[in-house]
């Protein structure tokens, strides 16, 4: 019996490599290399992001309420 081998050729396992590692270098994510975390090759042209700065006391109504309560308090001990 004669069997004919198909005349398809399968890619290689360099040429599939390959690919991937072109795919991967094209799509610009961050990498892990080593422990640092890398940018994209495109991080200079993102946006820009902007946070103007805020109080540095993050604490802010938590202390005004103490404090307050702290206020009325003294007043209800100078009525007695």
């Amino acid at each position: 019996m004669n069997v004919k081998k198909s005349k398809r050729k399968t890619p290689s396992c360099c040429g599939l490599i390959a690919v991937a590692m072109l795919s991967m270098a094209l799509t610009g994510c961050q990498v892990n290399v080593g422990g640092q975390t890398l940018p994209s090759p495109y991080y200079l042209w993102d946006d820009i992001q902007y946070f103007a700065p805020g109080n540095e006391f993050q604490l802010e109504n938590e202390a005004a309420a103490m404090q307050a309560g702290k206020q009325a308090a003294e007043e209800l001990d100078a009525l007695r």
